[in-house]
């Protein structure tokens, strides 16, 4: 009996002793296994919708300036690279014989000038005098020769005077008469058409002859290149002396001084973004650019299924070339009093999608997933999973289990620790 009894006590004892034992490594264990992590709170913040996309650089005005005319190139006054202003001088082609014609053409001109001031001032008063004298001396002479031939019937009628003497005054008296008659119908003629009919008439060949004069001008000024926009000689094609042909470019200008950068977006990114939202170009060396959305296509790319959006902006010292690739920023949109987290603390879930690590009071990392919306360069907004005041990993969460004990350190004590 008290063998059986201190049998007892001994295996107590050992029991006793190996669960005590057990304990304590479970507790060194779970001492050893907590996880030193830095936390940021989930804050509500105002968030930033802003869409990045790859463009190409586009200079705001370009022109291939080209002649009206075929002729020779007597001289360049331009280079490629040389800066050129509105209507500045750029090239000059051959253009002796379209001077001689300007020549000509004001002569016709100025003769064409001076008739109709001889037309208005001159002409008319004197050809109605004339007519008016003509009518009057006709008169006179009818009756003249009235005056003779009865006369002469009266003293044939006495047996005074041969018969064919009274033939002769009444031939005479015919001619006067139809003499009459003409310049009667001189005057009328002169007198239905107007003075002002007249010079209608001298002013019709007056602006004939101005606008073949201004033709001609405009000939002799076609031989005259000059510079359509304010810009930079991007290429001359011809040299001096070869033909310039009516319609082919002589020299071609480009205007940087502002670039536009067209860009291919998403139709779910495009659908915020109208003119006037504010974006920056930023170039490969790092050159960056703030300007403003302009152009929104409203058509979408079938190929691509994209819509083209256009950025503009001040190109100062032209530093950005056309051609380049750079990269977009439009600030789409600012949504207000958002959940917003740091983007650190954002981890890739085991079956797709976001989660993060909250540290609870307990201090224990609790996975929640999360339903992430629009993100900006450090923090992104969250729609739905955590709340305004929780605490999340945003340094030490890669790896860290669901429920595991965790410690908080302050931002750079895990670093010092390191060191040490």
């Amino acid at each position: 009996m008290k063998n059986g009894t201190a049998l007892c006590a001994l295996v107590f004892l050992l029991t006793g002793c190996g669960s005590k034992k057990d304990a304590e490594e479970k507790e060194t264990a779970t001492h050893e296994a907590v996880a030193r992590v830095q936390v940021a709170t989930v804050e509500r913040d105002s968030i930033n919708r802003v869409v990045d996309a790859e463009a190409i650089l586009y200079p705001i005005r370009q022109t291939s300036v080209t002649s009206k005319i075929s002729a020779p190139v007597r001289s360049f006054l331009v280079n490629r690279g040389d800066h050129v202003k509105l209507g500045q001088l750029m090239a000059v082609l051959e253009n002796r014989d379209l001077t001689a014609a300007v020549a000509d053409a004001k002569g016709a001109y100025d003769q064409a000038s001076a008739a109709f001031l001889l037309t208005t001032r001159g002409t008319m008063p004197e050809d109605l005098t004339k007519a008016q004298t003509d009518v009057k001396t006709a008169q006179q002479t009818v009756d003249a020769a009235r005056k003779l031939y009865e006369n002469r019937q009266s003293l044939f009628k006495e047996g005074a005077l041969a018969q064919k003497l009274v033939d002769d005054a009444h031939v005479a008296l015919v001619q006067a008469q139809s003499q009459l008659e003409t310049s009667q119908q001189h005057l009328d003629s002169l007198k239905n058409v107007s003075r002002a009919e007249q010079a209608k008439g001298a002013q019709a060949q007056v602006d004939s002859a101005r606008a073949r004069y201004q033709s001609a001008q405009a000939q002799l000024s076609y031989s005259e290149i000059r510079s359509p926009i304010t810009g930079i000689v991007s290429d001359r094609p011809i040299n001096v002396g070869e033909m310039a042909s009516s319609g082919n470019a002589i020299i071609s200008l480009v205007d940087i001084s502002q670039v536009v950068a067209r860009a291919n977006i998403p139709i779910k990114d495009s659908a915020a973004l109208r003119p006037g939202k504010n974006a920056t170009m930023t170039s490969p060396d790092g050159g960056e650019l703030a300007g403003k959305v302009t152009v929104v296509s409203p058509a979408v790319d079938l190929n691509t299924t994209t819509v083209e959006v256009w950025v503009q902006a001040p190109n100062p010292l032209e530093r950005m070339k056309p051609g380049t690739t750079v990269k977009v920023s439009i600030l789409a949109e600012t949504i207000p009093d958002a959940v917003v987290a740091p983007i650190a603390a954002l981890l890739t879930a085991d079956e797709g999608g976001d989660k993060v690590m909250v540290v609870g009071s307990d201090s224990l990392a609790h996975e929640k997933k999360v339903e992430v919306g629009v993100r900006e360069q450090d923090k992104a907004q969250i729609l739905k999973g955590v709340e305004s005041g929780e605490r999340v990993v945003i340094v030490g969460g890669l790896g860290l289990e669901d429920k595991a004990r965790v410690t908080v350190d302050k931002p750079g004590a895990a670093e010092k620790n390191t060191h040490e």
